[in-house]
């Protein structure tokens, strides 16, 4: 009998008889197959549709029924695909086969289809980069977060370390640090100062906070620039008490000081005097309380004023550092309190 179509191109088809029981629906087949596709399945005489009345199972090793067969049933199986895969992977060579639990080991392979040769190809998957296995990943391009954030876990920092001498350059006008509404820190990390200026440093004045203990603050102008204050420039007034009619006085702490009398006393020798500083003092009489100071302090004419020593009344000294003795700059005496 003559033959219509085109000629076999995989051989003969081979053919599985199954024992139907009434209650077994998997049967283990007598070739692996890649798709529920591959087979051509008879029950009773009436072929069953893949993927509806039967699926695959066990990596293509076994034929898994929607129902069981009937007790008695002539079942059989024959193999489109026994003797060569077909071409087409059918989506069962995926859904039948077993998931890992756990990453992929190293040496795992995956199937790959290569666009210049036109094939599917394995490589291991040590061979694959990405950004959970490789500890040195490159991007290939810009990072797009699209609106979203870079967030660590588990209270962790987040890292931007650039190589030998690389900046961190933030390519906008405004930088913003902190929680909402939470105090932010800007800090060094280590024992560095901390350096303000424009234009990486070049003909720029700077504030330098250095690190260390009683570290210093300092704000430099560059070449005839000058600081500029656009508002009250406000050195915050610090109390001075007595106590066994004497005061001490520590300058760096207490530049702007006042005094409200409690006794006779003697004003000490300051302490942290910076030569080329001024100080203030405000003496408030809070009785007829005599005031002395210590050698230190210089008046006029080398002789200490009369202070007023009056319940009510105010006297006011200024005195500048010249690094031996602190000499009177001025003075206002006999001051109403209101």
């Amino acid at each position: 009998m003559a033959y219509i179509g085109r000629d076999p191109q995989y051989g003969a088809f081979e053919k599985q008889a199954l024992t139907a029981d009434g209650s077994t629906t998997t049967f283990t087949l007598d070739y692996t197959v890649g798709s529920a596709s591959s087979l051509l399945v008879s029950v009773a005489g009436v072929h069953q549709e893949p993927e509806t009345a039967y699926n695959l199972g066990s990596n293509g090793t076994t034929i898994v029924f929607t129902a069981a067969p009937a007790s008695g049933d002539t079942v059989f199986v024959i193999f489109l695909g026994a003797a060569l895969e077909i071409a087409t992977v059918g989506s069962g060579v995926i859904t039948s086969r077993t998931e890992l639990s756990a990453a992929a080991a190293a040496d795992d392979l995956v199937l790959i289809y290569d666009t210049s040769a036109t094939s599917l190809k394995k490589i291991q998957r040590s061979n694959l980069s990405d950004l959970l296995v490789d500890t040195t990943p490159q991007l290939g391009g810009n990072l797009d977060v699209n609106g979203n954030d870079i967030v660590s876990t588990s209270n962790a920092h987040i890292d931007i370390i650039p190589n030998g001498t690389g900046n961190v350059n933030l390519g906008t006008d405004t930088v913003q640090i902190g929680d909402n509404n939470a105090n932010a820190t800007l800090t060094t990390q280590g024992t560095g100062d901390l350096i303000l200026n424009t234009n990486s440093g070049t003909n720029a004045g700077n504030i330098t906070l250095e690190d260390g203990a009683n570290g210093h603050i300092q704000v430099t102008t560059n070449g005839t620039g000058y600081i500029k204050f656009n508002d009250l420039a406000y050195i915050p007034q610090q109390a001075l008490t007595s106590s066994s009619n004497a005061v001490a006085w520590d300058v760096q702490a207490k530049p702007n000081a006042y005094h409200l009398t409690t006794e006779n006393t003697t004003f000490a020798a300051p302490t942290n005097s910076v030569e080329g500083s001024f100080i203030s003092l405000e003496i408030n009489y809070d009785g007829a309380h005599t005031i002395a100071f210590n050698t230190v302090f210089e008046f006029a004419a080398s002789t200490a004023p009369t202070f007023t020593s009056t319940d009510g009344k105010t006297d006011i000294l200024v005195f500048r550092y010249n690094g031996a003795i602190w000499q009177e700059v001025g003075r206002t005496l006999n001051l109403s309190e209101s």
